[in-house]
């Protein structure tokens, strides 16, 4: 039986390792003479301070790629200064403020799971003026639990694992004006 439990749990993290080491091509590519380059158009909200939160809130996730607990800090700091002058984000706000506080990184982005749920929420129902946000996934975050987060472009770096796992996920959702 122990065998067996063994066989099955190597079979499991095989799988979901190579499934998360596919990683996704951009949207839009440009090619200029040889070579090409990766383009991502930026997104514009019509409402200022959720165009600064979701620039914060990309900021805040970029570190946690780079697996940067104290730039994490000061990034969501500086999310939850923004996020409370937004009407209706006053529990997105505490959460930016409770990761602010937090020194440890999977704390962190433990909270971050629940801010990037809350942030979809809010951003979805936001006024664009152009561009689009995506919304990611990996299954493998918070245990297997999983964890959506937001990004600028298709191209997945994931903020749960930093460099562990670092193309882990997919596009599930494109949020653009309506």
């Amino acid at each position: 039986m122990y065998k067996i439990k063994l066989v099955a749990s190597a079979f499991f993290l095989i799988t979901a390792y190579t499934s998360c080491t596919q990683t996704q091509k951009p949207t839009e590519v440009i090619a200029t003479d040889s070579t090409s380059v990766a383009v991502t158009v930026p997104i514009e909200l019509k409402d200022v301070n959720s165009d600064l939160a979701y620039d914060q809130y990309l900021h805040l996730k970029n570190v946690l790629v780079l697996s940067d607990s104290t730039q994490a800090q000061s990034a969501a700091k500086e999310l939850s200064g923004t996020l409370v002058k937004i009407s209706g984000s006053e529990n997105s706000t505490k959460l930016a403020y409770e990761m602010a506080s937090e020194v440890s990184l999977s704390k962190q982005r433990t909270i971050f799971t629940t801010l990037s749920v809350e942030l979809i929420t809010m951003f979805k129902k936001a006024e664009i003026a152009s561009g689009s946000m995506f919304v990611q996934y990996c299954p493998m975050a918070n245990d297997g639990e999983g964890g959506y987060w937001l990004a600028s472009e298709t191209e997945i770096r994931n903020p749960y694992y930093g460099d562990e796992m670092l193309n882990c996920g997919e596009v599930k959702e494109t949020i653009s004006k309506k």
